[in-house]
Parts: C-alpha cells; sequence; structure tokens
C-alpha cells in the first residue's frame, strides 16, 4: 500500500486520527428497529438481498433476529447504514470477499465513529480514511478510484427513514404477554372448542 496513513480494512485496527467529519450525530434508540421491507427500501437493496446477507452473517439484524417461521427481523439504524455502504461497495465492483472483511473491521467500531470515515476503494481493495489528507494520500498514491463518506450516507439513510415506519423490539413481547397463543393455536383451539 503505497499511503502509510490510510489502513486496508482488512489490516490492523486504526489507530486514533484527525476527523474527516466532525458534526454531531444523533443519539440512536437501540430498541427501535425497522422491518425487512423498510430496511430494503431505505438501503436500496432487494429483499433476497437483505435475507441472504443475514443468514450468511453480513448484515445481520441487531434489534431482534429471526428467530423462528413467522418471527420478524428488526434492523437498527446502523445495521441499515451497512446495508447502504455494502451496496455502494458492490455497485462500484467490489468483491463479496472483500466486502466481507470491511464489514468486520467496521463491526469492530464504534457507531460514532463509522460516520467519520471514508472508505476509498480501487474496485479490488477497501481503505479506510479518517482524514482529509489520507483521502488525498490515497488518491495521488493511485489507490482510491472512489470513495464513500459514511457521514453522507449516514444522513440520506436518516432522511429516507424518517419517513418509514419503525417499530420497538418490545411490541411483540408485550403483544406475546396479552396473547400468549400464536394464530395456528387460536385456530386449533377453536376448531376443537367449537
Amino acid at each position: 500500500m503505497a499511503n502509510e496513513n490510510a489502513e486496508d480494512v482488512t489490516g490492523v485496527p486504526q489507530r486514533a486520527q484527525g476527523l474527516l467529519f466532525d458534526d454531531d450525530l444523533p443519539d440512536l434508540d437501540d430498541a427501535t428497529g425497522y422491518r425487512g421491507p423498510t430496511a430494503c427500501r431505505a438501503a436500496g437493496i432487494t429483499y433476497r438481498q437483505l435475507d441472504y446477507w443475514a443468514r450468511t452473517g453480513l448484515v445481520e439484524p441487531t434489534v431482534r433476529p429471526a428467530t423462528g417461521s413467522g418471527t420478524q427481523r428488526l434492523y437498527s439504524f446502523r445495521d441499515i447504514l451497512v446495508l447502504k455502504v455494502v451496496k455502494r461497495l458492490l455497485d462500484t465492483g467490489v468483491s463479496l470477499q472483500q466486502i466481507r472483511a470491511a464489514v468486520g473491521h467496521l463491526r469492530e467500531r464504534g457507531v460514532d465513529d463509522l460516520a467519520q470515515i471514508t472508505l476509498m476503494s480501487d474496485g479490488a481493495s477497501v481503505y479506510e480514511c479518517t482524514s482529509a489528507d489520507e483521502v488525498i494520500d490515497l488518491v495521488q498514491g493511485g489507490q482510491g478510484v472512489f470513495g464513500i463518506a459514511v457521514g453522507r450516507v449516514w444522513r440520506e439513510v436518516e432522511g429516507t427513514l424518517a419517513e418509514l415506519p419503525t417499530e420497538r423490539a418490545d411490541d411483540d413481547a408485550a403483544h406475546a404477554a396479552e396473547h400468549p397463543q400464536d394464530e395456528l393455536a387460536r385456530r386449533r383451539q377453536a376448531r376443537t372448542a367449537g
């Protein structure tokens, strides 16, 4: 790698450096999530991609995972942000293997840090830049062909989700406590009683 400051996201964890974005970002509610179709719409992906990525562990829902037939996955804001970044990387030709490595690295970073980075790629490798100087060094070194400013993607996802429905993770638990049987059990009970 020609640039000694930018770190390949598949390598060692990034050391503390200057910020490319210094906006104050909102606190996120860990108990509020978005169902699959909403996550797809906000990230610009198909439900088939969402399901495959969840089943293979690329981007799993953190608010509520699927626990069996009929349960609804709930994706956090951060999950949807990562989905959209994955989609952008795929659209630019980065391999799924490189994306998996990049997502693994991003998982190690906190939500606050995500908005502070720019992902650069030459189509083969993905690099993490946390300052304008790193972006310039990478481009001048011929390694960066395109960049994804995660802070900007954050704002896009935030704007899209503001218009879409949310769901609290404890909504289903409250419903289950009030109505302990599922629909199939209620039908069976009605059939045997009637």
